[in-house]
């Protein structure tokens, strides 16, 4: 039976949680969003635009890019399949651990992985011996920035080691940027300024964690390489992006005061949160994302634990890598994240006395 393995997954639960399994922007949809998604019900009865013209136009306003070089999406995984079929990679590197959807999209085109293990003693973060696995053969090479579920950053002095590193072997360079927007330089760290340099580089983005746009499913790809763009196309159907995403986008693309609040929002909970964790001796690690990377092996079963209080966790175990001592926590709301904190103070207070007993 197929497994699920990602958070979010409220409906399955039986009562009332708190979901901080998903890394959704806690401030919630913009009203704007809101009011674009009714308007263009109105249009529904028509097939969807199939070049998104207007979405694209926007963005190519956006990132100062031509429309040829962008391809919206039925959300970012939408377009990690979309890239399966085009590119079909028969040997992908990955970081351990990552997002799982890229071993399950590209696997779908008979890729063989090999892994960049992520090490603790390095808060795991990329470093530069990665440059060693980019050797002739392999065609892909995949770079969540920052990485999930870890929240950590890559450099962008590694980063353009590595697309120049793949440039050389004949491999494409695939960056996810899709938590980029949470961070609050994000201008040190993203390569959509070398799209036109390299065009062995793809970047991945999403409106979906970024507006709360999760149940909407929005993505697009940016590249300079048409032939990538044709390839996705040719490799799949015309009407991914629906008629209520395409407005959603549009709308969204113009909540530049909503982006400004969103990354002083998540700085400030995610530092109480990384602080007061700290405090009460939970191991964390330096995330610049909207979530925070937990190894909490003193804490048996400590999602099931926090289950049992109203509270969903993202359980970190099927990842390559890690087991069930790593966690993954969003940052939610004020009032939420205080909720979580009390929560597992009860539980760390319960461990004590039992271990006392």
């Amino acid at each position: 039976m197929y497994k699920y393995v990602h958070g979010g997954d409220v409906y399955s639960q039986n009562g009332n949680f708190i979901d901080f399994s998903a890394n959704v922007n806690a401030l919630g949809m913009p009203k704007a969003v809101k009011d674009a998604i009714r308007a263009a019900a109105n249009s529904c009865s028509a097939y969807p635009d199939p070049f998104c013209r207007e979405l694209t136009a926007k963005l190519a306003e956006h990132w100062q890019l031509a429309a040829g070089n962008i391809l919206p999406g039925n959300g970012a995984a939408d377009l990690l399949f979309k890239l399966a079929l085009a590119l079909r990679p028969k040997n992908t590197l990955l970081l351990a651990p990552t997002f799982a959807d890229y071993e399950k999209a590209f696997a779908t085109a008979g890729s063989k992985f090999s892994y960049y293990i992520l090490k603790p003693e390095h808060d795991f973060a990329v470093q530069e011996d990665i440059l060693k696995q980019i050797v002739p053969g392999i065609d892909l090479v995949v770079i969540c920035n920052p990485n999930n579920p870890t929240g950590q950053l890559t450099s962008k002095k590694i980063i353009l080691d590595i697309v120049k590193k793949a440039q050389e072997v004949g491999a494409k360079l695939l960056v996810d940027e899709c938590f980029m927007e949470f961070v609050s330089e994000q201008e040190a760290y993203s390569l959509k300024n070398y799209l036109t340099e390299y065009k062995n580089l793809i970047i991945l983005r999403a409106f979906t964690k970024t507006f709360a746009m999760a149940g909407v499913r929005l993505g697009y790809l940016l590249t300079s390489n048409v032939g990538i763009i044709d390839a996705c196309r040719e490799n799949s159907q015309d009407w991914s992006v629906s008629t209520l995403a395409q407005a959603a986008g549009i709308a969204a693309l113009e909540q530049k005061k909503y982006l400004e609040r969103t990354k002083i929002y998540v700085e400030e909970e995610r530092s109480n949160l990384l602080a007061v964790l700290s405090k009460l001796g939970i191991k964390t690690f330096a995330s610049k994302a909207n979530y925070i990377f937990l190894f909490v092996p003193q804490i048996k079963k400590f999602p099931d634990k926090l289950k049992a209080k109203g509270f969903l966790v993202r359980k970190c175990e099927n990842y390559v890598s890690l087991n069930a001592n790593f966690v993954r926590i969003a940052v939610r709301t004020k009032t939420q994240n205080r909720k979580l904190i009390k929560a597992i103070k009860e539980i760390i207070a319960n461990e004590v006395t039992v271990n006392h007993n």
